[in-house]
């Protein structure tokens, strides 16, 4: 029997062949199917409108920290830069600094606001030292050693934000792992 079948399909080989599938075929296969199938081999970029949107925020915020910082000089009545350019530009840069980490911790921390809390207290207490420093400032006899003492509070700011902001990060980082931990 089998070799009757053989050569009846040898003698109609045209006749089978002449139904082909159609050209869209294989995108309507691929439209039935669910969503995360097609999004799984999509890759992820960046949209030039988003890394825009980024720029200016950052911008933004360092334009707000500038004006921030203008107007503290400006209330204080003495001009740091009279007395020490160096660190006169050194408090620029290091209040800048602090602004955008303060603002990273926030984006960061949403998932922990006990945490969160507890960092701001740290930043509050070591930022009023700074404001006292500030106010001793104008009545000092010397100067250059308030300010030196600024710049170091204001270093030490910077250095506490950066082990904050690891914290928060390897904290996020594990709580990534752990079901991933579970699924073994």
């Amino acid at each position: 029997m089998s070799k009757r079948l053989e050569d009846f399909i040898k003698a109609n080989r045209e006749d089978f062949d002449d139904l082909e599938p159609g050209a869209g075929l294989w995108n309507r296969i691929e439209d039935k199917l669910p969503n995360e199938f097609n999004a799984k081999h999509e890759k992820k970029t960046f949209s030039i409108g988003f890394v825009l949107r980024v720029a200016a925020t950052v911008i933004i915020v360092m334009s707000i920290s500038f004006v921030l910082y203008l107007r503290s000089e400006k209330s204080n009545g003495i001009n740091l830069a009279a007395i020490n350019p160096e660190y006169a530009k050194q408090r620029v840069h290091y209040t800048a600094l602090i602004s955008n980490k303060l603002n990273e911790l926030k984006t960061l921390s949403k998932s922990d606001p006990q945490l969160y809390s507890e960092f701001s207290a740290e930043i509050a207490k070591m930022d009023s030292t700074y404001k006292k420093l500030n106010k001793d400032l104008a009545t000092s006899p010397n100067q250059e050693l308030v300010l030196r003492a600024m710049i170091r509070n204001l270093q030490i700011q910077t250095e506490v934000l950066n082990q904050q902001l690891m914290i928060i990060e390897q904290f996020n980082q594990m709580k990534k792992e752990q079901p991933n931990e579970k699924d073994i």
